[in-house]
């Protein structure tokens, strides 16, 4: 890349830790500082998530630490991934710990940070595309559309001991929220549907797995709330996965640019009714 484009960005430096959102998973989706931020460390601390076209993108001199957490594997605990990231600053070393996605949407970013104040351990926070937004969007589906809905809600399928959040309410997001975006919830996908269901939405509606996101790996499941569980298992799919729930999952047809740039399918015009592509400015 061109030193001119990140002459102006800030430096990494020694002793300090940035916490970074790689992004669903195409490393063109890493934002500049991240990107900045590839090139300047003396060691990256990285997740299961994050693409490895992304770590590539390190200088040649830079160390790689594994520190990933996946659901029902032995994983590091997070208190030991946090002092990791102090005793490596305490050392001198130009830190990057690098998340896929956002680090604070389900990534325990907020939980870093904090111990990084509580050492004094100087950070900087950089934000990155979520996939529940942009991952959805490699398959094709908006989390709004304005004649679908006006509200979203994102949650996670699991807690820290790898069950369903007993805080969730159910009721309340099924009620309230035309369209759910769910994390790590493919493991518990038919309790899910069963609590939204049981909350009032409709077993036909419309559901969308969508499996290592914005990767060429990339996998999507149309079903339904009712079907969910079944066709999972059928399919044989496997987490990482982001579920989305709501009508939205309908414009798909329409809306598979990847689907039509790389495999040549023929998109719907209208997957929604007239009305939806009507100009309503």
């Amino acid at each position: 890349m061109s030193s001119d484009l990140f002459s102006s960005l800030p430096e990494l430096a020694k002793g300090s830790v940035w916490l970074v959102g790689a992004g669903p998973g195409d490393p063109g989706l890493l934002t500049l500082h991240a990107a900045n931020a590839l090139r300047q460390a003396d060691v990256i601390v990285h997740d299961a998530l994050v693409n490895s076209d992304c770590l590539a993108l390190a200088k040649s001199s830079c160390t790689l630490e594994f520190a990933g957490k996946r659901g029902g594997k032995p994983s590091p605990k997070q208190r030991d991934i946090s002092l990791r990231l102090v005793e490596l600053a305490r050392a001198g070393n130009r830190v990057l710990r690098l998340k896929g996605g956002d680090p604070f949407v389900f990534g325990r970013g907020g939980e870093e940070a904090l111990t990084l104040i509580e050492h004094g351990i100087p950070f900087r926070i950089v934000p990155g595309i979520t996939a529940g937004i942009g991952g959805l969007a490699y398959a094709g589906i908006p989390v709004t559309h304005r004649e679908v809905n006006h509200a979203v809600t994102f949650l996670t399928g699991h807690d820290s001991s790898g069950e369903i959040p007993d805080r969730i309410n159910w009721q309340a997001i099924a009620a309230g929220s035309p369209v759910i975006v769910m994390y790590m919830a493919m493991k518990h996908i038919g309790r899910i549907a069963g609590n939204l269901i049981a909350a009032g939405r409709d077993a036909a509606e419309p559901v969308a797995f969508v499996c290592d996101a914005a990767t060429p790996r990339q996998k999507v499941l149309e079903t339904t709330l009712g079907r969910a569980e079944a066709d999972v298992e059928a399919a044989g799919l496997q987490p990482p996965a982001i579920v989305v729930v709501g009508e939205v999952v309908r414009l798909r047809a329409s809306l598979d640019w990847l689907g039509a740039l790389e495999g040549g399918r023929k998109l719907a015009a209208d997957p929604l009714g007239s009305r939806a592509l009507k100009d309503q400015a």
